[in-house]
């Protein structure tokens, strides 16, 4: 008979068997348990075993402390997690979920080993994020019941579940998962099969460009976290993640990737292997990108590569007044943040009507802040008498900073810079807020390319923490302190990085909008449940077309044609799909319709 012809009829899945108990098998043991299911822990350390039982009590007396169970809830979990060390305990389990390392060895041994203990009807999942499921049931003797079950760590505070079919897979083993998924209170995700799946596929690209970023010392660890937290919203920055994932799990994840795509952004980072292969693993070892007090410990503590608090000895020239060039959302908003700090604002435009209205958006701004209750009547009034609209450059006589937020086009900036060059007077700080294209262009239109640096504010200005400081090769050092501490009076955080397209954030971030195009095009997933993976798996403010959209795909094309171009890798080559969209005119929000359709436009 052959062996695929019996496909199974999964009751309710009321006993459950987890394989594994480090962190994740122990999360996902937690989340069953406290969902009213029994569940039979199986790891052959004894330590293991017991370190579960203690963390599952910690953490259910920690969420009855906090009101989210009862103590008689807490009570009943506990008495449903037992553990053993052998894997005939699972034969009554309805279901089996192996979190074991991943490496195909392992996996193999656990399910061929299950064929001969569990029923017929039992359905075997995979924790795995990075091996073939599809070669995993191949190897079962019945391949129909096997399926990937991906909880995402901590699992019983994260909401999506993975739920990832091969060609073998019978479809009652995926609704019964999937419904069970539901029950246990998260959001599940159909995928197929494929490594990374959906958040991991999109997520571990993103960490190997800021490993390779960091490796090749463009910029530094400190600086390119708080960029992705600040820039992007983000709750972890990627390196710190990397510590936290485990550096030769990630390892492991990317590999796998780069045997299917054979696109080189997927190639781990030569680091990757180094810190792995030296047992610096990230904070299980103690160590990794960064150091920690303790093995296991989130606690970071300073090593040689820490930032010193001296490290800016060279004085910076002193900024009292500021010229803003531009009249758009951007340079109003800039012109905000310079007044609310008490700095004098000269804000120029293509004629006084122009640079009026600018200042009326400002003062629209500061009104809102003043009914919201973040500055007083009296603040607003004093920031606004500080900005000076201006119809001409010719303002920009006597300031200290001239900092340009005109249209992102070449050509415009450096006759602007040449006008500021005859304009401004010696010593000025000129500066530019590109976000793509180089900043030595702007430099070298100018007979002072030494006073040329690039301020990378973030929209919305006011709101947004980040400000990328761009050195080119010509930038002196007391212009790069001058604007380190200027950003330091504006509450502003200035991270460091050269003069190469995208600087840390849209480097790091366009090319994973790029990929999760990729992914639509290519029908493996949807739009709807590509944003869900990422906001729920991976804590993202906004799902990458949400994103999208709102950035305008226009821009985001611009941006990913400038990436490929600068760095000639195929991988950054714009999806055609973005192309396609462009060219119908579809732009996202500001037009109604991008990758989702919009009312009102």
């Amino acid at each position: 008979m052959d062996r695929q012809s019996t496909p199974p009829s999964p009751g309710p899945l009321h006993t459950v068997a987890v394989i594994g108990l480090g962190t994740m098998g122990t999360g996902i043991a937690e989340v069953l348990a406290r969902a009213g299911r029994e569940v039979i822990g199986i790891d052959i350390s004894d330590t293991a075993a017991q370190q579960a039982v203690a963390a599952l009590d910690a953490s259910t007396a920690r969420a009855v402390r906090r009101g989210r169970i009862t103590e008689e809830e807490r009570r009943d979990a506990l008495a449903r997690f037992r553990t053993f060390s052998d894997l005939q305990a699972a034969a009554d389990a309805d279901l089996v979920i192996e979190v074991v390392p991943e490496t195909y060895e392992a996996k193999h041994q656990i399910f061929r080993a299950l064929d001969s203990i569990v029923r017929p009807g039992t359905i075997l999942a995979t924790g795995t994020n990075a091996l073939s499921v599809t070669r995993l049931a191949a190897d079962s003797a019945h391949p129909e019941r096997v399926l990937g079950m991906h909880f995402f760590n901590p699992a019983p505070a994260m909401k999506l579940v993975e739920v990832v079919s091969s060609v073998l897979t019978a479809p009652q083993a995926i609704d019964a998962v999937t419904a069970l998924a539901r029950e246990l209170g998260k959001d599940p995700v159909a995928v197929g099969d494929r490594p990374g799946f959906i958040a991991d596929g999109l997520l571990f690209g993103y960490l190997n460009q800021a490993a390779a970023m960091y490796e090749a010392k463009y910029a530094s660890r400190e600086d390119i976290d708080a960029a992705m937290k600040l820039g992007c919203g983000l709750p972890m920055g990627p390196l710190a993640l990397l510590d936290l994932i485990g550096i030769d799990t990630a390892r492991t994840v990317l590999d796998a990737m780069y045997a299917e795509s054979h696109d080189r952004l997927h190639a781990p980072a030569p680091v990757l292997k180094q810190l792995s292969e030296a047992g610096l693993s990230g904070r299980k070892s103690g160590r990794g990108f960064y150091t920690y007090e303790t093995p296991g410990s989130a606690d970071v503590v300073r090593d040689p590569l820490t930032p010193r608090e001296d490290a800016g000895a060279t004085p910076g020239r002193e900024v009292r007044s500021v010229g803003v060039a531009g009249s758009g959302t951007m340079a109003s908003g800039i012109a905000e943040v310079f007044a609310k700090a008490g700095y004098d604002v000269v804000l120029a435009a293509r004629g006084l009507e122009k640079a009026e209205k600018a200042k009326a958006r400002i003062a629209k701004s500061l009104s809102r802040s003043v009914d919201k209750g973040r500055m007083t009547a009296e603040a607003r009034d004093e920031a606004l008498a500080r900005v000076a609209p201006a119809g001409s450059l010719d303002a920009f006589a006597d300031v200290d900073l001239a900092l340009e937020a005109v249209a992102e086009d070449l050509e415009i900036k450096q006759q602007l810079f040449a006008t500021l060059d005859k304009i401004c007077k010696p010593g000025a700080v000129l500066a530019t807020t590109t976000s793509s294209l180089p900043v030595v262009a702007c430099a070298r239109a100018t007979s002072r390319p030494q006073d040329v640096i690039g301020m990378h504010f973030f929209n919305p200005a006011p709101a947004m923490k980040l400000v990328e400081v761009v050195r080119t090769v010509l930038t002196s050092d007391p212009v790069h302190a001058t604007v380190r501490e200027v950003c330091a009076k504006i509450r502003k955080h200035p991270v460091d990085c050269g003069d190469r397209a995208g600087f840390i954030v849209n480097a790091l971030l366009f090319p994973y909008l790029n990929n999760a195009i990729k992914m639509v095009q290519e029908h493996y997933a949807t739009i709807d449940d590509i944003d869900a993976a990422m906001k729920l798996g991976g804590g993202y403010p906004m799902g990458p077309f949400e994103l999208l959209d709102v950035v305008g795909l226009d821009v985001s094309l611009a941006i990913e044609q400038v990436l490929h171009r600068e760095f000639r890798d195929p991988g950054l080559a714009p999806a055609p799909l973005l192309e396609h969209l462009v060219a119908a005119g579809c732009l996202g929000r500001k037009t109604g319709r991008g990758f989702r359709e919009y009312a009102g436009r």
